[in-house]
């Protein structure tokens, strides 16, 4: 059996933490506050996104106990293959890389939205074409196609330098983030009377609070990166854990902080009447002048590179454990002669993203909409791979053989807790009187990202259902060293 390619362990804790923090939070924090406020009022959307980062914890207990057993590349892919077998994993990995390489392009784009918001007239320059009612200028093309040449070269580049690069980008982020709170807090024009009404006054609280709920596996994606650098890590797995724990409530603290200053800033309902382009900016720009704008643009960008090059690494990786088990060709398996890292896949999300720009952001969003349904059957598929492998007593059955399981009754039930979660989720998504409906042009998409999964299926699925089970568990797990005794917990 020809020995498989294997990434280095390069990786540190931090460096994980800000990938999976800085994914997680994106331009959507610094631009939308004003948006979900005027959904749910000031108080709503607080508690919204707070019970959202709770759940996306519970779904967490489930990746860091697969994440300490199985530390490979692949993330949910490799769990599909544990829990249900080739066919599944097929399934699992097919959804997640249409989701991570939409999200690379997402926040490649809204590098460009960065601009137009501060500078108009420089990024609406050489108008081409209108898309789905989005106008698509040839300067907003340029930028997100440099962004994403930028850091598909630093991903090429190597892990060490990725995860570095993270690192100080999150921090850059979070003193903005606390400066424009705190600074808000003191301002002596800023008053929490400006936070009345706590919720919107044209529904219940209880709706003000799920329709903010209901966004989470949009708001918090990114925590599942984790998984995917699993196999570069530096350090126990058993950390792995904590890592996606500590970077949620980071996440959610810095929407819920972003969502008070701009509260904070003067009467909620004035400025979402006032229908902003930015209402964050215009909160920011009311209170601190030109530097509010800039230390709320740096952040800004901050969370916008953080998301580019957390995705790539996700994307790349999980291309590469697809490649490696020889799903998709071989040379997504295969590592940079020189930098050891899985160029095929960073090359190919960077050449995939670079045609988004051209159909504006419109069409974009819709595909990213869909693409947040992969997202959550990655979510369920991992909560009930745990689920099988936990157990509820020393006695119980275990249902997938040939790995050991683990005694753990509270374990279990939150991984059914986190199933069911990511199952509700999925209703939300695809149910069309939901308050978090994809929407139909992304329902059209889904549909024919499923029929082209079939078909690449159809055509790949004979060779790859030839490959001996052994062979196959070796090529996405790695070596066996021997089921280890029973465990209790």
């Amino acid at each position: 059996m020809k020995e498989r390619e294997q990434l280095a362990k390069t990786l540190k804790p931090q460096w994980v933490w800000a990938i999976a923090l800085g994914s997680a939070i994106g331009w959507g924090a610094f631009v939308q506050p004003s948006v979900w406020m005027g959904g749910s009022g000031p108080l709503g959307a607080i508690i919204g996104f707070s019970i959202g980062a709770a759940l996306m914890m519970i779904i967490a207990v489930s990746y860091g106990f697969l994440i300490e057993n199985f530390p490979v590349s692949g993330g949910e892919f490799a769990y599909a293959f544990i829990g249900f077998g080739r066919n599944h994993a097929y399934i699992a990995g097919w959804f997640l890389v249409l989701g991570y390489t939409c999200i690379v392009a997402l926040n490649a784009s809204a590098l460009a939205l960065v601009l137009k918001y501060i500078f108009p007239a420089v990024a609406e320059q050489g108008f081409m074409y209108n898309v789905a009612g989005w106008d698509v200028y040839f300067v907003e093309v340029v930028i997100a196609s440099v962004a994403l040449i930028v850091f598909a070269y630093m991903n090429m580049r190597g892990a060490n330098l990725s995860g570095k690069i993270q690192f100080i980008f999150v921090i850059f982020m979070i003193i903005g983030v606390l400066f424009l709170f705190v600074g808000a807090i003191l301002h002596p024009d800023t008053s929490f009377s400006n936070l009345q009404p706590l919720y919107n006054p044209d529904i219940s609280s209880w709706s003000s609070i799920i329709l903010i709920v209901a966004i989470a596996p949009w708001a918090f994606v990114g925590f599942d990166n984790v998984p995917q650098a699993a196999e570069e890590f530096n350090f126990s797995p058993k950390k792995g854990f904590m890592l996606i724990i500590f970077s949620l409530i980071c996440a959610g603290l810095i929407y819920v902080l972003m969502i008070t200053a701009t509260a904070l800033a003067m009467p909620w309902q004035e400025l979402v009447d006032s229908q902003p382009k930015w209402g964050t900016g215009d909160a920011m720009s009311g209170l601190f002048g030109n530097w509010g704008i800039l230390i709320l643009a740096i952040a800004l960008c901050m969370g916008v590179f953080t998301g580019l090059n957390g995705f790539f690494v996700s994307s790349s990786r999980l291309l590469f454990a697809m490649g490696r088990a020889k799903i998709i060709p071989s040379v997504f398996g295969k590592l940079h002669s020189q930098y050891k890292t899985p160029y095929a896949g960073i090359v190919f999300t960077c050449v995939v993203c670079l045609i988004t720009p051209w159909f504006g952001r419109q069409v974009l969003t819709w595909v990213v909409n869909m693409s947040s349904v992969g997202v959550t059957i990655a979510y369920i598929y991992t909560c009930v791979v745990a689920y099988k492998l936990f157990k509820w007593s020393r006695e119980s059955y275990n249902p997938i053989q040939g790995f050991s399981a683990v005694t753990a009754p509270f374990k279990k039930a939150f991984s059914m807790v986190g199933a069911l979660t990511g199952a509700v989720f999925l209703g939300l998504l695809l149910i069309p009187s939901s308050p978090a409906f994809m929407g139909v042009p992304s329902l059209i998409a889904l549909f024919i990202w499923i029929a082209l999964g079939v078909v690449f299926y159809l055509i790949k699925g004979p060779e790859f259902r030839k490959i001996p089970k052994d062979e196959l568990e070796y090529l996405i797990l790695g070596a066996r060293q021997g089921d280890e005794a029973e465990k209790s917990g």
